[in-house]
């Protein structure tokens, strides 16, 4: 009986659009400025660190996304770590939970100067859906200094690759 399902649907194929190609001159334009960014500010690539501060995960399945092969954030000289002490930039997803307030604090302490923050998503930014419970503390804000923020529920990648664009080119200056 479930094969009745199933094989019109395997025979039909997925019904999703196909990706479109990345224009090549955008891509190379946008590694370019990178670089010249993170080596002029950091003198090196830029090392990015993922701090989940409590949610539904939305957030990180698009963080996740950059560093797949549609993305590739090591062609544009960019990379994940796993520990905050290698990091310049901590990406937080999701509101600031009562029990994520200490171990945020621990990261941004242990992150090396220059360090910035960046709030992934509305969550984020003032709490989101989350504002009000009894066991969210608030946004990013209430617990670190945030020197940008995406908006969106969840932000694309593409969004949040040009944030971080941005925020290289404006503290390169």
């Amino acid at each position: 009986m479930a094969w009745r399902r199933l094989l019109p649907t395997l025979r039909r194929g997925p019904a999703t659009l196909p990706a479109e190609p990345p224009d090549a001159a955008t891509t190379r334009a946008l590694i370019e400025r990178l670089e010249a960014a993170a080596q002029h500010r950091l003198g090196r690539s830029l090392a990015i660190s993922h701090v989940p501060g409590g949610g539904c995960n939305g957030c990180e399945l698009e963080i996740r996304m950059l560093d797949s092969v549609v993305y590739d954030l090591a062609r544009f000289g960019l990379e994940f770590v796993a520990n905050p002490r290698h990091a310049d930039v901590l990406l937080v997803a999701g509101p600031v939970t009562r029990t994520m307030h200490a171990p945020l604090v621990r990261a941004w302490e242990a992150a090396p100067d220059p360090k910035w923050v960046v709030a992934i998503g509305d969550c984020a930014i003032d709490g989101g859906v989350f504002k009000g419970s009894y066991a969210v503390s608030g946004g990013v804000e209430a617990a670190l200094p945030v020197d940008l923020v995406l908006r969106g529920c969840p932000p694309a990648p593409a969004q949040i690759l040009s944030g971080l664009r941005a925020l290289l080119e404006a503290h390169a200056r």
